[in-house]
């Protein structure tokens, strides 16, 4: 079974940037990818995940985060980004990746992601 490791977050400045990874103890070719997040108190939600058509990529967002994060996926697909842009304290939060199709496997760690001042 594939895992994922995640890293990339810290302490961030309202405003602020992150890039994430998301690291495939081996390929996950044309899987389709997701990246979620949990803030205290509430339910991990998807947030962005990549599909591949065609041997084209196409990312999709969810409304809070359209137009300020990117996922992306490197060649080898080996590893899941997402870069984070005008960080809020709204996006405080645990962040974590998964494969959407075919199923989730067993969830990493995550990475915390902290938004403030």
């Amino acid at each position: 079974q594939v895992q994922y490791a995640e890293s990339g977050g810290g302490l961030v400045q309202p405003g602020g940037s992150l890039r994430l990874s998301c690291v495939a103890s081996r390929s996950f070719y044309d899987f389709t990818m997701g990246w979620y997040r949990q803030a205290p108190g509430r339910e991990r939600e998807l947030i962005a995940s990549i599909t591949a058509i065609g041997g084209r990529d196409y990312p999709n967002y969810a409304d809070s985060v359209k137009g300020r994060f990117t996922i992306s996926r490197d060649n080898p697909r080996t590893t899941v980004y997402l870069q984070m842009n005008k960080l809020g304290p709204e996006d405080t939060a645990l962040y974590y990746c998964n494969q959407i199709s075919p199923a989730p496997v067993t969830w990493g760690q995550g990475t915390q992601v902290t938004v403030s001042p």
